[in-house]
């Protein structure tokens, strides 16, 4: 399914994306040496509840996961890339520790991802990866616009990540979004230019450009959900949620401030 959202429902995606960004900017601010994650879990599901909003993974029970999900944002680790399923484990000083969250607020859906280190002493290599997957998503993101097509953006991103030495799974990707979390298109992170659907106004995605160090295996953990790298090699995510506008691409989960 594809949705073309309305004026109305792209004002309601707005306060949805700035929901997104604002909890995820927090959740970095307290995300430090010493922080558990189920904590990180139990603030996220504290700010959804509190701006009357509705988590997209609680209850989320896909066909490639063990569900449902049942908790309210993905929390990976180091080796740990997607859907990071938030266990006891404290944080440490170097972990590279990526926030994927989803959620809906007045019936529209906004996802977005952020990758940052722990503490002052990161792991050799994760500043680079973490950058990389921001070119990738800020080339993507500038691709994307009326007219242009899927496989613009996929090879923008992919070209970004290849560029920097990375290889790339196409297993998991962008997607659409809007009244649920995941819909069509599918948005690769890498791809042919001039291929498949072609944008139009009020389109919304979800892009997010995602590597392991040196592989593009992935392995998932006995919990059933989170994925790793087969090599056991560092990780990084980013993510937003874009609208398709008359004039380009809008960033909806983009923050106002930095975190701190």
């Amino acid at each position: 399914m594809i949705e073309i959202l309305t004026p109305a429902e792209l004002a309601r995606a707005r306060e949805t994306g700035a929901l997104v960004a604002d909890i995820l900017q927090s959740l970095r601010s307290r995300s430090v040496v010493g922080t558990n994650l189920l904590d990180i879990d139990r603030w996220a599901k504290a700010r959804i509840l509190e701006a009357g909003a509705v988590s997209c993974y609680v209850d989320y029970e896909p066909s490639f996961g063990r569900g449902p999900f049942g908790h309210y944002i993905c929390t990976s680790v180091n080796d740990a890339v997607l859907h990071g399923l938030p266990h006891d484990r404290t944080l440490a000083d170097g972990d590279l520790l990526s926030l994927d969250l989803a959620v809906s607020l007045g019936g529209v859906v906004a996802d977005s991802a952020i990758s940052f280190v722990v503490g002052d002493s990161p792991l050799p290599g994760s500043t680079e990866m973490i950058d990389a997957t921001e070119r990738a998503l800020a080339a993507g993101i500038a691709a994307a616009g009326p007219d242009a097509r899927v496989g613009d953006l996929s090879h923008a991103i992919g070209s970004v990540l290849t560029e920097a030495g990375y290889p790339v799974n196409t297993q998991f990707g962008g997607h659409g979004v809007g009244s649920t979390m995941h819909q069509d298109p599918h948005v690769s992170n890498t791809g042919r230019p001039g291929c498949g659907y072609r944008l139009r106004p009020g389109l919304l995605l979800a892009l997010e450009p995602w590597v392991m160090a040196d592989t593009d295996e992935l392995v998932t953990d006995p919990d059933g959900w989170t994925l790793r790298s087969a090599t056991g090699s560092l990780t990084a995510h980013s993510e937003h949620t874009i609208a398709i506008t008359e004039d380009g691409a809008e960033i909806l989960t983009l923050p106002t401030s930095p975190a701190g």
